[in-house]
């Protein structure tokens, strides 16, 4: 995702978008620990996507 989208989201959107991606970067996490992942750039990525949603979201003060 781009900082340009996240920030167009609503808050109750940013919200869900933040626990979706924590939810799924468990999962991949717990996966890649039992047997590699064969994309582990995409826990990278969703570190990356949270990261962003929390700073917008510092940002509107939320």
């Amino acid at each position: 995702m781009k900082t340009d989208e996240i920030r167009k989201m609503s808050d109750e959107d940013l919200v869900k978008k933040e626990n979706e991606l924590r939810e799924e970067f468990g999962n991949l996490t717990f996966q890649h620990k039992i047997r590699p992942l064969e994309d582990t750039s995409r826990l990278k990525k969703i570190k990356k996507d949270i990261a962003r949603i929390r700073t917008v979201t510092a940002e509107k003060g939320l």
